[in-house]
């Protein structure tokens, strides 16, 4: 199964990917947030040249409280417009930690990726 991983920012958005038959987590590149409307399609694109079959999307969830927050629910609204184009089941994984676990990652991926990464390691980990 051909899995994408999803860290959702305001300001760009980073990819990881976990390919069938391979056991690692990779980065798959950043995008950054100028027009929404094309930056969606752009991930539609790629989604579909990619062929792959499933989408997780890491969730901000509050640190202290465990509930969920208004970027929460930004996450939520983007993944039901990305499961509409798509036709992809969306999956969520908590992503609390991951950017700061991104950032004691070596490496030449972008944080964003990193975290991406974490967020579908972990994912998948479950």
């Amino acid at each position: 199964m051909n899995i994408l991983g999803i860290d959702f920012g305001t300001r760009r958005m980073g990819l990881a990917v976990k390919r069938s038959g391979v056991d690692v987590v990779l980065p798959f590149g950043v995008f950054e947030w100028e027009n929404t409307d094309l930056k969606m399609q752009e991930l539609v694109d790629l989604v579909s040249k990619e062929n792959f079959d499933k989408i997780v999307m890491g969730l901000p969830i509050g640190l202290e409280s465990g509930q969920e927050t208004p970027n929460t629910e930004r996450v939520r609204k983007f993944a039901d417009k990305l499961k509409l184009k798509t036709g992809l089941p969306i999956e969520f994984a908590d992503e609390r930690f991951s950017s700061h676990e991104a950032d004691s990652m070596g490496g030449q991926a972008y944080r964003d990726e990193k975290a991406a990464m974490i967020i579908l390691q972990e994912y998948l980990a479950e």
